[in-house]
């Protein structure tokens, strides 16, 4: 489990001039959370299209990802699901703008949730709940119905760019009670000995101290143990959380699992196999709604060459 993080040194003024164009951004993005969901799905796919031709490191390790997890497909069809992750990315980095800048923007016709039973019965355990959710390319636009359920918590990770630090946390405090620091475990204790629900990701590769190693998509991937230590400190409840949107609607899907049997078991490595199984699982589902574009494989077990040179 990621121990606690240490005291951060006191922030940087948001204000100096480094700091300028990220403001500009964020004014963009205020005016662009109040165009039509076309209009906002069109932007979208134009400035994934641009990150796909510019953003050479991000398309080489996404092409790479695809290749290893994806061996079936031909470089044509790697290069056109590729095109289709950077879209689909693009969306979702104006659409999670939406509650952050323009929280009085209902949302709510545009979502359909299924298994939300399977929540609901898992909190009124009393054990807190450990939501599993993943990078998809919808994120935190789901906010809203999520946070309307009254129960749920969000984990975070600290972001050094001050502006970038009071635009996540503020946004996702309009509708969670608890927004919490990924290391602070402290937090995520207190939050489950009271019953809360906490939403939090952990796909991604943090290196070798908090992990283990478990197959995804046939690779011995380097998977974070928290979900099962987490899990033990209140005897809590899994739930798996998945987000998928409708590109044609611009309508999001939001599906609870019921919680997982015999979870965790004594076993970590098997606990991070079967976690990363259903996480695969559901990525099939819609490959180009996951967030490729990171070195999902970077950490390597020792003596295991590089899967990016």
């Amino acid at each position: 489990m990621p121990k606690r993080r240490k005291k951060q040194r006191p922030p940087a003024n948001p204000y100096a001039p480094k700091y300028w164009s990220t403001w500009m951004l964020v004014g963009v993005a205020w005016v662009i959370t109040r165009l039509p969901l076309a209009w906002i799905r069109n932007l979208g796919h134009a400035s994934g299209d641009l990150l796909y031709r510019f953003g050479t490191s991000r398309r080489n390790i996404t092409l790479r990802n695809l290749e290893l997890c994806f061996p079936e497909l031909d470089a044509t069809e790697r290069s056109a699901l590729a095109r289709r992750v950077f879209r689909s990315v693009g969306i979702g980095g104006l659409e999670l703008m939406i509650p952050w800048l323009h929280p009085q923007r209902d949302l709510r016709p545009h979502f359909t949730l299924r298994g939300v039973e399977h929540l609901e019965a898992a909190v009124a355990e009393g054990r807190g709940v450990i939501l599993i959710g993943a990078h998809w390319a919808v994120m935190d636009v789901i906010s809203q119905p999520l946070g309307d359920l009254g129960s749920v918590d969000v984990m975070y990770r600290y972001n050094k760019n001050p502006v970038w630090e009071w635009l996540q946390v503020s946004g996702r405090q309009r509708y969670f009670t608890n927004v919490i620091e990924r290391s602070d475990t402290r937090g995520v204790l207190k939050a489950l000995k009271s019953g809360r629900a906490i939403w939090y990701a952990p796909d991604q590769d943090y290196g070798p101290k908090h992990s283990v190693f478990a197959p995804f998509f046939g690779i011995d991937t380097a998977t974070i143990t928290a979900t099962s230590r987490f899990a033990r400190l209140n005897n809590s409840p899994v739930v798996f959380l998945r987000q998928h949107r409708d590109e044609h609607r611009m309508h999001w899907h939001l599906e609870f699992s019921a919680p997982l049997d015999n979870f965790p078991s004594d076993d970590e490595q098997a606990d991070a196999a079967r976690m990363n199984a259903i996480l695969e699982a559901e990525i099939r589902k819609a490959p180009h709604q996951y967030l490729w574009l990171h070195k999902r494989f970077k950490t390597r077990p020792t003596g295991t060459a590089s899967l990016y040179d």
